[in-house]
């Protein structure tokens, strides 16, 4: 399926923090296993525990959560690489354990252009004392449909700020105070 002028809404999430096997409902890599549930509509309550329990066994270190200044160093690092890049964003949002854009990117590659930007924004955390690996492999790039869909995807992504997530539309631009210090 082609996407509507090329715009696309996108997503991850931190380390560890969704396995197969998830109560929340979980998909398969390419759907290879057929589960049923999602997260509007988790599967019965133990129906993978044996997986999730194996799932987490297999994690190399703990899962990772972003706390408010690690958000928005991370979301910052993102949406700068993201234009770098030439890639059009105009939503953003990073909460603690997951982030979903809606942008163009032209001739790249929505998941190679995701992916220099986690990888930016990793090098933006560790510079900041954050050590080990930030994100889960891959994300993930679904096609906007039609303006509609455009206009609900960014309206999703700004509520994200009621729940504590950091978020950036391009009306705010990327030219950040510099002389502010996180911490």
């Amino acid at each position: 399926m082609t996407a509507w002028r090329g715009w696309y809404h996108a997503m991850g999430h931190t380390y560890g923090t969704w396995l197969p096997g998830d109560a929340r409902g979980w998909r398969s890599r390419h759907h290879r296993e057929h589960v049923d549930g999602d997260y509007r509509n988790p599967p019965p309550p133990g129906t993978h525990d044996a997986l999730h329990a194996r799932s987490s066994g297999l994690k190399k270190r703990e899962a990772v959560f972003l706390d408010v200044e690690a958000r928005q160093a991370a979301g910052r690092a993102t949406v700068e690489m993201l234009v770098h890049q030439g890639a059009e964003v105009v939503a953003f949002c990073l909460d603690a354990v997951h982030f979903h854009l809606l942008g163009r990117f032209g001739a790249l590659s929505s998941r190679q252009a995701v992916g220099r930007a986690k990888k930016h924004a990793y090098f933006v955390l560790r510079g900041r004392g954050h050590e080990g690996k930030v994100w889960a492999s891959r994300s993930q790039s679904v096609p906007i449909d039609n303006r509609s869909h455009q206009v609900r995807v960014y309206d999703y992504i700004l509520s994200h700020g009621d729940s504590g997530a950091w978020v950036w539309t391009w009306n705010q631009g990327i030219w950040w105070d510099r002389t502010v210090e996180l911490r």
